[in-house]
């Protein structure tokens, strides 16, 4: 038997009037954890869809090989038959069934009259959680996992069905530490079982951790495939591979001169929506002009809920404290308010809350300040077109036009066009909410770039991350959040990872 699995050869897909993919070669060996890396529309994901089924067999040149024979997949349940399972980054579960439905669902256990087999589900379901490693009731609805969970059950479900090979697209992107290491775990236990993984990742010290070989993919072409093992494959020969050109540092240099004081929060407390508890509970804080002022905390800390209960209320409930502009308290109980006194917020889920994906650039772009562009209640169309064509040109955002739907950019030109989005509104306080989440090394770069260039305008940013050395790159102070308390503040020159962990873990409110 040949030590490769997986042959894809001269891969070439077209959509209308783009090349998303340009004969791309790529071999996976038996038993192995491959990673394809690439900047946001590289062609990663359109590879993975050709492989699966999801592009079929004709909507695409070249030749695909599994097991050493030629495979042509009409659609996902052909590469399912062969022994391809993939989980995207979106993960495909129905929230409200339990475990146990959504993990054969489509695969029913079925007993001798055609009726499901509840108890040889639940069984099943609970063998396969023992596998992963999941300790959950298989009866649990899914809504009541968190998303580390969720991605166990996805994998729970591709083992199911008797997975040989495991496509995994961005399985990390939104889960905290602990949880990508668990998951990280079972992909090395998987691996032991001899079932092969790829794995499309823009954690490129996770890549170097757990893969055994890296594919480089840049504008739909294969660059290289990276042995994990040779010293020579370390981050920067990715990076090179992913831009074409080496970055000098992963954070751009940046003269930090802050001004006078922005804003201000003293003693504000949230309440849970539903639960009768404090999710931010008595937070104070303060940003100034021309500084970046990060926000550090676990999964649950409590870092979303006091960003959205600033920006005009819209998260929580028995809202109390005090909330400053340039010295002056002011009311921002609605967001129209809270926009209006020059507060802005991107949320961290740019796909649901942040972006219409149905709509073009220039709507998008438009949204949050409509009234800018109105007159007697209509809207100047081509005074939008202007203003989204000078955001694509300042954002270096790759469209065509502003008339293309945004749906079909890739994550790090739709992160931004929600900054594209805000920044119309001009606002003297932005808040970002993981603002590089999903996307890849370059675009990462390019938004730190665009953040130094606000701060040098006189603008106040707040970033809130769950990679702490992105915040320690990029900030000039940082908060800690542990269980909706502050519990420290440090200055980017005193604090070290550790430092912020320990102010992350306490239980106690650091009042030095």
């Amino acid at each position: 038997m040949t030590d490769v699995l997986l042959e894809m050869r001269g891969i070439t897909k077209r959509f209308p009037g783009v090349i998303a993919l340009q004969d791309v070669s790529l071999e996976v060996r038996h038993g192995e954890i491959h990673a394809i890396c690439g900047e946001n529309g590289a062609g990663k994901s359109t590879l993975m869809k050709v492989l699966s089924g999801v592009y079929p067999s004709g909507s695409y040149d070249g030749e695909i090989r599994f097991d050493g024979r030629p495979v042509h997949f009409a659609g996902i349940r052909d590469s399912e038959s062969a022994g391809i399972g993939i989980i995207h980054q979106e993960l495909a579960l129905v929230p409200y069934l339990s475990v146990a439905e959504n993990i054969f669902l489509g695969n029913e256990r079925r007993g001798r009259n055609g009726l499901i087999d509840w108890n040889r589900t639940n069984a099943d379901a609970a063998q396969l959680l023992a596998e992963v490693g999941l300790d959950e009731n298989v009866v649990t609805p899914v809504i009541q996992l968190g998303v580390g969970k969720q991605q166990l059950v996805e994998i729970a479900k591709a083992l199911s069905k008797d997975v040989r090979l495991l496509i995994l697209d961005e399985p990390t992107a939104a889960l905290n530490d602990v949880d990508s290491a668990h998951l990280l775990d079972l992909l090395r236990r998987l691996r032991d079982r001899g079932i092969t993984c790829i794995m499309i990742s823009h954690k490129l010290s996770e890549i170097t951790a757990i893969a055994d070989s890296t594919t480089v993919i840049r504008d739909g072409r294969t660059v290289e495939t990276l042995d994990m093992g040779s010293a020579e494959s370390t981050q920067e020969r990715i990076i090179w591979g992913m831009v074409g050109r080496d970055l000098e540092s992963f954070y751009p240099e940046r003269d930090s001169a802050p001004g006078p004081e922005v804003l201000r929060i003293e003693d504000w407390t949230v309440w849970h929506p539903v639960q009768p508890r404090k999710v931010v509970d008595g937070a104070g804080l303060t940003v100034r002009a021309g500084e970046v002022v990060g926000i550090a905390g676990l999964m649950g800390a409590g870092r979303t809920e006091l960003a959205m209960s600033l920006f005009g209320r819209s998260y929580g409930r028995n809202i109390s404290g005090r909330l400053f502009m340039h010295g002056k308290q002011i009311r921002a109980r609605t967001v129209a308010e809270a926009i209006g006194n020059g507060i802005a917020y991107a949320t961290e889920d740019r796909k649901h809350y942040g972006l219409n994906l149905i709509a073009d650039v220039r709507t998008n772009v438009s949204a949050a300040a409509l009234g800018k562009l109105a007159r007697a209640g209509w809207v100047n169309g081509h005074e939008e077109i202007k203003v989204a064509e000078a955001s694509r040109r300042d954002m270096n955002i790759k469209t065509r036009t502003v008339l293309d739907t945004v749906g079909t950019l890739s994550g790090g030109n739709q992160q931004k066009v929600v900054l594209s989005k805000w920044l119309f509104t001009d606002p003297d306080v932005l808040i970002l909410d993981e603002p590089t989440r999903g996307i890849d090394v370059g675009a990462k770069y390019e938004i730190y770039t665009i953040i130094n260039r606000l701060v040098a305008q006189g603008k106040a940013v707040v970033v809130i991350s769950s990679e702490l050395p992105e915040l320690l790159g990029t900030c000039d102070r940082i908060y800690t959040l542990s269980a909706g308390r502050i519990t420290g503040e440090l200055p980017v020159g005193e604090a070290t990872q550790e430092d912020l962990m320990a102010l992350m873990t306490t239980d106690k409110e650091d009042n030095a």
